[in-house]
């Protein structure tokens, strides 16, 4: 399947454009004259297969984004252009994308795909052919330790430190009150596992027990032997090492063994605006980390609110964010060198000029290691009467953190 998207709406002024897509740099030069025709951006999602609700959210971001920057200037005075084509959630299919969009499309940027699982062999791809690789979600830690030195992750933090504020909360309650046990169930993906064997790394060297520690495959429905394990346990705590489908499976799965933990955390999904319904509204006290909110008072965010929100009809969640994300911070490095094309002296200023600045975004300010981690934190959100909403840290929080989850 290949979805070919192009946006050929009015150029306006080129200070608009910096503005408005958070371009905050003023080193842009006059070599993207219009004229010239469209820059053109390569990007591989997984439209079907394991990752195809969130990638579908991903495509939603980058697609609202080129549309906002075609509207206000484009990009070095010209429009932008996606080439979206579907990997179907394969590693390899998403290496032949990139392989045949830099190729033989001849595209002048890449932008990455959804997950950590095609992330990795997509930035080896972009890192063979010298390309930029900003990414809006492969946060595990094995993106890192690849030694790409051409890859940015879009994003406010890594995997393993989703729930960093969460951890402190509860370290800081007095002894007796923190849980005493807890269960962890994770599919086997970099990123899910990484959530929650992050927090559970926290958990265990405040003494908290151990007591299910489960790995299911990707394509994994039938969630009964796994909170059957859970529910048995009795646990304080569950954690799920989540993307959408399999938390609602399990969720699901636990409600009906009358499983009732003091705390329940589940990574990515409870931030899914179909969340509430598919498990039956009963989400009071679920806890979930997020790198965004649409509540954020970062200086282009409430511009990215009210724009996505009009297009689409809803406000913008994570996925698109933080995809939206992954455009402004090439697009940055675009107009602060003053160019986009595939040839390797611009690719290489482009990363040069991102490994040396911040950059304004709609997740807040970014820099990078020099692996490409953001160097940054996530808020935890919390369904608090009926609506999520952030929680921690307690100087961005919009309600208060129920310490004890009601019952589901």
């Amino acid at each position: 399947m290949k979805v070919t998207t192009h946006h050929r709406l009015g150029v306006l002024a080129l200070a608009s454009a910096l503005t408005l897509t958070g371009c905050m740099s003023s080193g842009s030069s006059d070599e993207g004259e219009e004229g010239e025709g469209p820059i053109t951006i390569g990007i591989s999602l997984p439209l079907t297969g394991d990752f195809s609700e969130p990638g579908k959210g991903v495509q939603r971001g980058y697609e609202a984004w080129a549309d906002y920057v075609n509207d206000n200037g484009g990009l070095l005075g010209r429009d932008v252009e996606l080439t979206i084509l579907d990997d179907q959630s394969n590693a390899d299919r998403v290496a032949s994308d990139y392989e045949k969009l830099i190729n033989q499309d001849g595209v002048d940027l890449v932008f990455g795909p959804f997950s950590t699982r095609l992330v990795v062999p997509a930035a080896q791809v972009a890192k063979d052919y010298g390309f930029l690789f900003v990414e809006p979600a492969g946060a595990a830690e094995e993106v890192f330790t690849q030694g790409f030195d051409n890859l940015f992750y879009a994003a406010p933090a890594v995997a393993d430190d989703h729930y960093n504020y969460l951890a402190d909360a509860i370290e800081a309650l007095p002894e007796a009150e923190r849980p005493k046990t807890a269960a962890y169930a994770a599919m086997d993906d970099p990123f899910a596992m990484g959530t929650a064997y992050g927090l559970k790394t926290r958990l265990e060297e405040m003494g908290v027990e151990t007591v299910v520690d489960e790995v299911y495959p990707p394509n994994t429905t039938d969630f009964g032997s796994i909170a059957a394990k859970i529910a048995d346990s009795k646990a304080d705590v569950v954690v799920g090492g989540t993307q959408y489908q399999d938390a609602v499976n399990m969720i699901v799965s636990l409600r009906q063994l009358d499983y009732q933990p003091k705390m329940a955390a589940f990574s990515t999904a409870p931030t899914n605006p179909e969340f509430p319904e598919a498990i039956g509204d009963e989400t009071e006290g679920i806890l979930s980390p997020t790198g965004y909110t649409p509540e954020a008072d970062y200086p282009t965010n409430a511009e990215f609110v009210e724009y996505y929100t009009e297009r689409e009809g809803t406000p913008p969640a994570e996925d698109e964010a933080n995809a939206w994300t992954t455009g402004q911070v090439v697009a940055a490095a675009v107009e602060a060198v003053g160019c986009a094309d595939p040839d390797p002296e611009c690719q290489q200023q482009l990363i040069d000029w991102l490994r040396d600045n911040e950059v304004d975004t709609v997740v807040g300010p970014l820099t990078w290691d020099a692996e490409g981690r953001p160097e940054g934190a996530h808020l935890i959100q919390q369904y608090v009467d009926g609506e999520i909403r952030i929680v921690l840290p307690e100087d961005a929080a919009e309600a208060d953190l129920i310490l004890e989850k009601p019952e589901w």
